[in-house]
């Protein structure tokens, strides 16, 4: 093995340690937060700290706010479905399950996309994802624990595997989500609120992090976040996260894999997303694995499953239920690009221009900004 990964430092915050810490602040067991009488967990989706202190002067209040110690790691893969719900159960995806955008289910042809497929694909909420939501915990325990997001997301196999126990409340703007928590938290002493910002993200994907629309959507979150902060009834504590980064890749950087394609030799599918790909192969995966790396080593750490694991990307235990979901190779990109399968017929994904998904600090490193009771000199 000729590779070497980025190492998180020992004393690095994780994505997967943040709601059983902000639990503790409201049961007397603080660590990273002070004592509050409720919290509130805003994520903006995609914000990662290297897009926001690069855009500093477009997020004052933002910025303003973060110090150096304000930061954790996301999982690997640096993705929603992935970070998400590692953020809502607290564990790692070798134990949750849902290890990547898109992944196999095991003994079929079969990579179902972890976020929307839940329900066109037919997967159970209640069993793919393995791990008990936090918040269905702690609402049977008796805490108030509410989800602040969009009304289109209400009953989506996604929202009942990470979010269910909660109640659901929808809104459709990041202002109008921002108002409801603070009113929530004011008014159910205990409870937890996590609100949940795609449009940042959505943005990115479309335009790019580099672009216009997207700084204008950072100056409009940072305005709203502004008034929310000052909306938070005293005693209430926020914290605003991310699930990851965003990296921009412009189209002269796609690497499109077609038909005869060497490096598709002896792959029988192709899943993960285009900077964290998964190959799931028909021979020997090492073979495969060697092919990649002598044609893409310079720009993407190429790990087999067996390296992935041992390397503890996807945590300290693995279970042997969820390792067959992991790709048998993986395509990890380090430089400025991403892999297309440009055999299938949608080339919709093409158009991206901001990315994420692999194990740069750009894609993995997400801002802990405290607000309120947790706003600590």
């Amino acid at each position: 093995m000729s590779f070497s990964l980025p190492a998180d430092p020992p004393s690095a915050r994780r994505l997967t340690g943040v709601v059983p810490q902000l639990l503790g602040s409201l049961s007397d067991t603080p660590d990273w937060f002070a004592p509050a009488r409720s919290a509130v967990l805003v994520v903006v989706d995609g914000l990662g700290r290297g897009n926001l202190t690069a855009r500093a002067g477009h997020a004052r209040f933002l910025t303003g706010r973060m110090t150096k110690r304000d930061a954790a790691r996301s999982t690997f893969p640096s993705t929603t479905a992935t970070a998400l719900t590692s953020l809502l159960t607290g564990t790692d995806a070798g134990v949750h399950g849902i290890v990547g955008y898109r992944a196999r289910v095991p003994g079929t042809m079969s990579a179902p996309n972890q976020l929307k497929g839940w329900e066109t694909d037919g997967l159970d909420p209640l069993a793919w994802q393995r791990s008990e939501p936090l918040l269905e915990r702690e609402a049977a325990a008796g805490r108030p624990c509410f989800v602040v997001t969009k009304a289109i997301y209400r009953d989506s196999g996604f929202t009942r595997a990470i979010q269910r126990g909660a109640t659901f409340v929808a809104a459709a703007s990041p202002a109008g989500r921002l108002r409801l928590a603070a009113n929530l938290a004011a008014d159910h002493p205990g409870a937890l609120v996590y609100v949940y910002l795609p449009e940042l993200d959505t943005l990115g994907h479309a335009h790019g992090w580099e672009s216009e629309r997207w700084l204008r959507g950072l100056e409009e979150l940072d305005a709203d976040l502004r008034r929310f902060d000052a909306r938070l009834a005293a005693g209430v504590g926020a914290l605003v996260t991310a699930d990851h980064g965003m990296v921009d890749v412009p189209a002269h950087r796609q690497v499109l894999l077609g038909d005869g394609d060497p490096l598709l030799e002896d792959v029988g599918l192709v899943a993960g997303e285009p900077r964290l790909l998964q190959l799931y192969t028909d021979g020997d995966a090492a073979a495969v694995a060697a092919r990649w790396r002598d044609a893409e080593g310079s720009r993407s750490w190429v790990l087999t499953r067996a390296e992935a694991i041992a390397a503890g990307l996807y945590g300290p235990v693995v279970s042997a239920t969820v390792e067959p979901r992991i790709g048998d190779v993986l395509i990890a990109a380090r430089g400025t690009v991403a892999y297309y399968d440009d055999r299938v017929t949608d080339k919709k994904p093409q158009q991206m221009i901001g990315q994420h998904g692999s194990l740069t600090d750009q894609e993995r490193v997400v801002p802990l900004i405290r607000l309120g009771a947790f706003a600590t000199p």
